[in-house]
């Protein structure tokens, strides 16, 4: 057997795995500082943009299962930021909306991500190459 195939070093995954923690460490300040958790910021992230989404699409554009996303949107909903209700045509779908106080948290939240930028210490080039090769990644799982 090639023990070089299992070494730490020579895994794809390990590179991703920790610069993922570290750059998730970096939002907890400023996350902590407007009440939202990292994943909550995501679903806020989406919920900004599009108003409504059903849960299920929310989940696909996160990359969470139903699981995960449920007692996240529980959570959410009891501070005020997003309302869930079932779908009328189908039961089965719950839709989840943005609040009043969930859209006043979009201002607070405006200065995130030039924050990060400052801490992740990447040209405008080389971000930008990073986020297409990581979406080129996330496109071509199995």
């Amino acid at each position: 057997m090639n023990d070089e195939v299992l070494r730490l070093k020579n895994q794809l995954c390990f590179p991703l795995y920790a610069c993922s923690r570290e750059v998730i460490k970096k939002y907890k300040p400023f996350l902590d500082a407007v009440g939202l958790t990292y994943t909550q910021y995501i679903a806020m992230l989406v919920l900004w943009e599009v108003k409504s989404i059903n849960v299920k699409a929310l989940g696909d554009q996160l990359y969470l299962d139903s699981g995960t996303l449920t007692p996240l949107l529980k959570k959410m909903e009891l501070q005020g930021l997003v309302k869930r209700r079932r779908d009328t045509k189908d039961e089965r779908n719950v839709i989840v909306t943005i609040t009043k106080q969930g859209e006043k948290l979009k201002e607070q939240a405006s200065e995130i991500p030039s924050k990060i930028s400052e801490c992740v210490s990447l040209s405008p080039d080389d971000a930008k190459m990073l986020y297409q090769l990581l979406y080129k990644l996330l496109g071509k799982m199995c």
